[in-house]
């Protein structure tokens, strides 16, 4: 989810220059799902404080500046502040269908977990869902190994969330509560992996952190890492 601190969540235009220029306080987002945050290269941790490959709702709010700026063919008149969309306007608004499935394999345990691959689907994550079951489970492969960094925002049941490393240990269980809007940050900067499932599956199952986690293909840096 995200989570940001915008004053009116608008960016203003220099009206000389147009330049756009970012509010005071301005704080990066993340999402239920993979949060979003300015890395520290525009590309560093995509998701980490914002998850989404160069934080992807930041760099869709980006586009949406650009078009508003250069759509049709007279002279923007500069006289006025321009209002471009709310980053609110630009997240997702509905569930999306269920991704994809491979299994998984925790020790004894095993989900046909749902793959979150792209920007879109690691940014819509487990929004809108309910009635969330015990056999349900989101894989998220980010982009590179990164502080892992969920929200809540737009997600009415309650999950538990392992952050995973390259090597498919997983290194920490969180509890992520529903419809909450800050982050959850990840101790480590090389997640690469994170599992959503019901809320206290973890416990439940006794899977605890340094379980090894394996795809029905083999290792999961095998799986995912091989080809990149």
């Amino acid at each position: 989810m995200v989570d940001a601190n915008f004053t009116d969540k608008k960016l203003l235009f220099n009206s000389d220059s147009l330049t756009p220029t970012l509010p005071t306080g301005f704080r990066p987002l993340a999402i239920c799902c993979r949060s979003i945050a300015p890395p520290r290269s525009w590309v560093d941790n995509r998701a980490a404080l914002r998850q989404i490959d160069a934080v992807k709702v930041l760099n869709l709010f980006v586009v949406a500046l650009a078009a508003t700026l250069f759509a049709g063919c007279s002279k923007p008149d500069t006289s006025t502040t321009l209002n471009p969309p709310s980053l609110d306007a630009l997240l997702p608004t509905h569930a999306q269908p269920k991704l994809p499935t491979m299994k998984i394999y925790l020790g004894a345990e095993m989900f046909d977990a749902e793959l979150a691959l792209t920007d879109a689907e690691e940014m819509t994550g487990m929004m809108f869902r309910t009635n969330i079951q015990e056999t349900d489970a989101m894989l998220f492969v980010l982009p590179q190994p990164q502080r892992a960094n969920f929200w809540m925002k737009n997600c009415p049941e309650s999950i538990s969330a392992a952050y995973i490393t390259a090597d498919g240990i997983i290194r920490e269980v969180h509890h992520l509560e529903q419809n909450d809007t800050n982050s959850v940050v990840a101790a480590r900067d090389d997640i690469q992996f994170v599992l959503e499932t019901k809320e206290g599956w973890f416990t439940r199952h006794n899977i605890a952190p340094g379980t090894v986690i394996q795809s029905e293909k083999g290792s999961l840096a095998e799986t995912f890492l091989r080809q990149r």
